[in-house]
């Protein structure tokens, strides 16, 4: 099916990765289905060319003759072969690649790839990139799903809670979890490789690992609310979830989690992410050619040290371990 030369135009914009905002309460395959068909539309939606021309001889009265004279005369009139109520739609179909995953609860960042874009988003889990969380708390109650609408389980006092506690509680956290990074990125750190890739913070682990927290830190404490930024790899919501709920026991009392929102996945920022109003074509082809200089920079960069190592699972494949573990200790799960 031949697609019209500014539909064909449209598509070769569409080769690279862009961000979206994905609310909460939406999921995430309503979401990629949602932008494949605003595509589709946005590429049948462009202006046909003039049709093409052909000669047919129609029979038609000789000009100038008062007799009811009939001759064959050569006409140009346009076919109707390429007409989208004969041919159909150019674009019937149109793949949208999603990376880092988000359940329907949470919100944020959500990476996507049309095109050649899709394997960009295999380079992306390759390169083991960070994403950053804001994750919300609340002190005083437990859920059978760490959420705060899940079924109640036990309510605690939080009087004793106090700021600094959780900051060391979460210090502890940070600790234990840079431990766990070194020994899942197989490096010897004796080495002058391993002590530049330390410098520079780019040890990542070479496989499948638990969930690793790189960096964690209250941001507002306002009993018994609070919040926290977390960065991290390798996590699903449900285990930050969890790690609201593990704090709030080493705390003494109880917490469940009340909101998870992903404010950077790897290269890409809030800043960078599309509302739900721009998930139309020109908007997404410019996000991007925007961001096309920047995937190809940073994904080079991220890669590079890892070049001839052992080849991490690709995309659709989980990262998380394959038992429950600790979210405050995850090097105790070592060898399983």
């Amino acid at each position: 099916m031949q697609a019209s030369g500014m539909g064909s135009a449209g598509l070769a914009r569409l080769q690279g990765l862009f961000a979206v905002y994905k609310p909460p309460g939406l999921k995430w395959k309503h979401l990629r289905d949602t932008v494949e068909l605003q595509l589709l539309k946005g590429l049948n939606a462009g202006k046909l060319p003039a049709p093409k021309q052909r000669v047919r001889f129609l029979l038609g009265p000789v000009e100038g003759s008062e007799e009811k004279e009939l001759t064959l005369t050569a006409t140009r009139v346009p076919t109707l072969i390429d007409h989208p109520l004969v041919r159909g739609l150019a674009f019937t179909s149109l793949k949208v690649g999603v990376g880092h995953r988000l359940d329907s609860q949470a919100s944020g960042v959500l990476v996507l790839g049309v095109g050649h874009g899709r394997g960009l988003l295999t380079d992306m889990y390759n390169a083991h990139l960070t994403k950053d969380y804001t994750v919300r708390g609340l002190l005083g109650k437990a859920t059978d799903d760490f959420c705060e609408d899940g079924r109640l389980v036990e309510k605690t006092t939080y009087d004793h809670v106090t700021r600094e506690k959780l900051d060391r509680i979460l210090a502890v956290i940070q600790g234990s979890h840079q431990k766990a990074l070194v020994m899942y990125s197989n490096l010897d750190l004796q080495t002058q490789e391993a002590y530049e890739m330390a410098v520079s913070g780019v040890i990542r682990p070479m496989n499948k690992s638990p969930m690793l927290i790189t960096g964690i830190r209250c941001l507002q404490f306002a009993p018994p609310e609070f919040l926290l930024e977390v960065q991290c790899m390798h996590e699903t919501q449900k285990q930050l979830r969890g790690l609201v709920h593990e704090i709030g026991l080493e705390l003494k009392s109880t917490a469940v989690c009340t909101q998870v929102r992903r404010t950077r996945d790897g290269f890409f920022t809030l800043d960078d992410a599309l509302l739900r109003t721009q998930w139309d074509l020109p908007s997404i082809q410019d996000a991007i050619q925007a961001a096309a200089p920047r995937v190809a920079a940073e994904l080079e960069k991220s890669l590079r040290p890892w070049l001839g190592t052992q080849e991490p699972p690709g995309p659709g494949q989980p990262w998380d371990s394959e038992r429950p573990h600790s979210a405050l200790r995850p090097e105790s799960h070592v060898g399983h």
